[in-house]
């Protein structure tokens, strides 16, 4: 899969003029906080602050596990924060990350329109931007999956199995998540035109007790309808939850690995996962950050592929979630 990028804003242009400028950076993260990175100028400092979604999601530790053996592996000091859901402690978060002086940051953006101006801002200072997960504008280089493209796979998936004609559905959705909305939009559009019948969609907010509430609700409001499309791991989990042990024909067709969510495979309750690999995604921003300090240029692009998870190949993903 590929992506159009988005043009770099006038932000990366004056990158260069102002790392031109005797910019310090930390080397073990114990000097006295100084505002501007490195970069890319010297590979000798590579401290990294990244800002994460939450802590909750296993796709999240996941990749915060990745990057985290890069880090360890190239010998990178990476501070991980956790916005918990919230873009304004996100934004605030690289704010601070620049004041100290990290020389690179990897965002994996709640809101890519709310953390925008704090990227830019960071990048003003001289510091490289990896987004992972959701791009955001002008980084760069986004590590992850083409969301939009990925969610008209599925659907073409789910066609060619023959389960979308003359069914009905839901969707259970985290509608402040950007890519959250591109995977359903794509995917509803393509199954819509193959002659299935939207009935709700519900807002999980990307949090495990949301999802799982938004998800009882959605089958209660619409208890025959044939499957539902969950956008991401907590989604996925609560509709798994609403649906266990229940007298029901309604199945599950939906996005990121869990145990429970295995178990749901198993069971004939999940139909399919659209499986990212989230720890890849870590240590490819890692290494691509590496890589830019030490003077390489952006790759602006770093494709993880997807996996469509069925009961045929679930097997090769058990380990991963003991």
């Amino acid at each position: 899969m590929s992506l159009t990028r988005t043009q770099r804003g006038l932000a990366v242009a004056a990158t260069a003029a102002m790392a031109a400028v005797a910019l310090t950076s930390c080397s073990t993260g114990n000097e006295s906080p100084e505002a501007g990175g490195s970069g890319g100028a010297s590979s000798d400092s590579c401290v990294i602050g990244m800002t994460q979604i939450n802590q909750t999601a296993v796709f999240f530790t996941e990749m915060n596990a990745g990057a985290q053996e890069a880090a360890d592996e190239l010998g990178c000091e990476l501070n991980i924060t956790n916005a918990n859901n919230d873009s304004a402690r996100q934004s605030s978060d690289i704010e601070n990350f620049v004041t100290q002086g990290v020389d690179a940051l990897i965002v994996v953006a709640i809101d890519v329109n709310g953390v925008q101006p704090a990227v830019t801002a960071a990048q003003a200072q001289g510091i490289p931007v990896i987004a992972i997960d959701a791009e955001v504008e002008g980084v760069d280089t986004f590590v992850g999956v083409d969301n939009t493209a990925a969610g008209a796979e599925a659907a073409a998936w789910a066609i060619e199995e023959g389960l979308i004609s003359g069914q009905s559905y839901g969707v259970v959705n985290a509608k402040s998540s950007f890519i959250q909305n591109q995977r359903e939009d794509s995917f509803r559009a393509a199954i819509d035109k193959a002659g299935a019948t939207h009935t709700q969609s519900v807002n999980g907010d990307n949090v495990q007790e949301k999802a799982a509430t938004a998800a009882q609700d959605l089958v209660t409001a619409q208890p025959d309808m044939n499957f539902i499309y969950t956008t991401g791991e907590p989604a996925t989990v609560g509709a798994v939850a609403a649906l266990s042990g229940k007298d029901t024909s309604t199945t599950i067709i939906g996005w990121d690995l869990t145990a429970e969510v295995i178990a749901g495979i198993d069971s004939g309750l999940v139909r399919a996962v659209i499986q990212q690999d989230p720890r890849q995604e870590g240590t490819e921003a890692v290494k691509e950050i590496k890589a830019i300090l030490d003077g390489a240029e952006p790759s602006e692009f770093i494709d993880v592929p997807i996996t469509m998870v069925t009961s045929d190949n679930v097997d090769e993903f058990r380990e991963i979630f003991n």
